[in-house]
């Protein structure tokens, strides 16, 4: 049986794509592949081959391992060991060393609950590979094309004469369910999409109801109920309004797709608010033309204020209100990639936002706004160098990094992409200095595993270890999580 090594998934080389289906490599009937015991529909991440003893120290976890058995002495240990390291599930060649699937082996992956899969003699290993690759980037062209369709349906149901009703029916179309805009007292204000049973419609009802107007609260919450997936997200604007979504299942781009859809409906609500809005304009107008800060902020809002700076988002023009509304807020400009905001003292706490990366300035009084700007600025730029979805600025200096909270947090983020084994390989390998003998010393595993793994951090963290300010940061992250 051809034999050729999988290259390993560097960062630059894995699609960036949601992982596909066992089941779906199992469909394709050019592979020929066969279940013999296990789920289907585990995710995979990525492909790997090893005819190593023990394969633990190559596995990333998430992936699809492949071996001919070549050094398959104990199946029932080798399966324990691919379990441990968190790969998905077990591909076996047969051909040239073995002419069945060894029935020790499948009873092992049996009792684990590992999927093992028969690789037939006339499939190279690499086939498998490439076609995970493929299946992988028609799954993201996939779900992109789902978003913008989604997003276009959306904007065209805002412009109809009845928008609210035409959202929340372009919504439950897109998700397949239903879509719920529930009011302050957790009435049911409009809805539109396929009738839910009575008990996912209570927990629809309930899960809104976390979320409501009252300062900190979460902006979006999600669950089950009723043999549906639940999701609710708070309008902006503070009037209590929430849009709740229910569904059979949750696809990767769901998420995205109702978030448009909050916008649109945060915006769509927003006359409700008229009265307010006209007073907030008029103070902007007269801060333009030369008042004091301190004479509007009143009419503004509450005092002190905190200055928001942020930058990611989905790339859609509704990223940066949308960002305003979950933080509570309709004070923001936009400034190249950076958006600016302005929260009052009312407003919830600042908290991170998923694909933002956030800056915020301690509470300022309205004279000392320019202050509390550049302290949002400094903020972001400590949470872009060090990873973080969110920092906020302290006062005292360097002593502020040590505050344990902050830096388990910032810790947690830094080194989010790296497993267990990488984690503390790179605590190791930078403990003895990057001595790539001691360290496989320490560790008691070869020295090009080592350099492998340590390859592998680089990669996944996108940093220069032979850079010391990168090893210091690495250093105090690996200590503090």
């Amino acid at each position: 049986m051809p034999m050729t090594p999988t290259p390993p998934a560097e960062a630059g080389a894995t699609p960036p794509a949601p992982p596909v289906p066992l089941a779906a490599l199992l469909a394709r009937p050019d592979l020929g592949l066969r279940l013999l015991t296990g789920p289907e529909d585990v995710p995979l991440h990525w492909v790997h081959t090893s005819e190593m003893a023990d394969p633990y120290p190559y596995l990333l976890g998430g992936e699809l391992l492949m071996t001919a058995g070549v050094q398959l002495t104990d199946p029932a240990h080798y399966v324990e060991r691919v379990v441990e390291a968190g790969a998905a599930a077990l591909a076996f060649g047969v051909t040239p060393v073995y002419d069945t699937v060894p029935p020790e082996l499948v009873a092992a992956c049996a009792r684990h609950g590992l999927p093992l899969v028969e690789v037939p003699p006339r499939t190279p290993f690499t086939a498998v590979a490439r076609a995970l690759w493929r299946l992988m980037a028609e799954a993201r062209l996939h779900e992109l094309r789902r978003v913008t369709e989604a997003q276009q349906s959306l904007a065209a149901a805002a412009a109809r004469p009845a928008p609210v009703p035409a959202v929340l029916g372009a919504l439950a179309s897109r998700v397949g369910g239903r879509a719920v805009l529930f009011g302050a007292d957790g009435a049911e204000s409009a809805a539109a999409g396929r009738e839910v049973p009575a008990e996912a419609a209570r927990a629809l009802r309930d899960l809104a109801g976390v979320l409501g107007p009252r300062p900190g609260g979460p902006a979006s919450a999600s669950g089950d109920g009723g043999g549906l997936r639940l999701a609710a997200y708070a309008l902006g604007g503070g009037d209590g309004l929430t849009l709740g979504v229910a569904a059979e299942r949750r696809g990767p781009g769901d998420h995205t797709i109702a978030g448009v859809a909050v916008v649109l409906l945060s915006l769509l609500t927003a006359p409700h608010r008229g009265a307010d809005v006209t007073v907030r304009d008029g103070a902007l107008v007269r801060l333009l033309l030369g008042a004091a800060p301190e004479e509007v902020a009143d009419t503004l809002g509450p005092a002190p204020w905190t200055v928001v700076h942020a930058r990611g988002g989905d790339g859609t023009p509704f990223a940066a209100t949308s960002l305003a509304a979950a933080l509570g807020t309709p004070l923001l400009a936009q400034d190249g990639g950076t958006v600016r905001l302005l929260l009052p003292s009312s407003a919830a706490p600042v908290t991170a936002q998923e694909g933002w990366t956030l800056g915020a300035s301690a509470p300022v009084p309205p004279a000392e706004l320019p202050a509390g700007d550049a302290q949002a600025a400094r903020a972001l730029r400590r949470a872009e160098a060090g990873r973080a979805a969110l920092v906020r600025h302290r006062a005292g200096g360097l002593a502020s990094l040590v505050d344990r909270d902050e830096a388990a947090a910032h810790a947690r983020a830094l080194l989010g992409p790296l497993t267990e084994p990488l984690a503390e390989t790179l605590r190791v390998w930078l403990s003895l200095h990057g001595s790539w003998d001691r360290t496989a010393v320490a560790l008691d595993i070869h020295r090009n595993t080592v350099r492998q793994r340590i390859t592998r951090c680089a990669a996944l963290l996108d940093r220069d270890l032979d850079d010391p300010d990168v090893r210091m940061e690495l250093w105090f992250a690996l200590r503090a999580r």
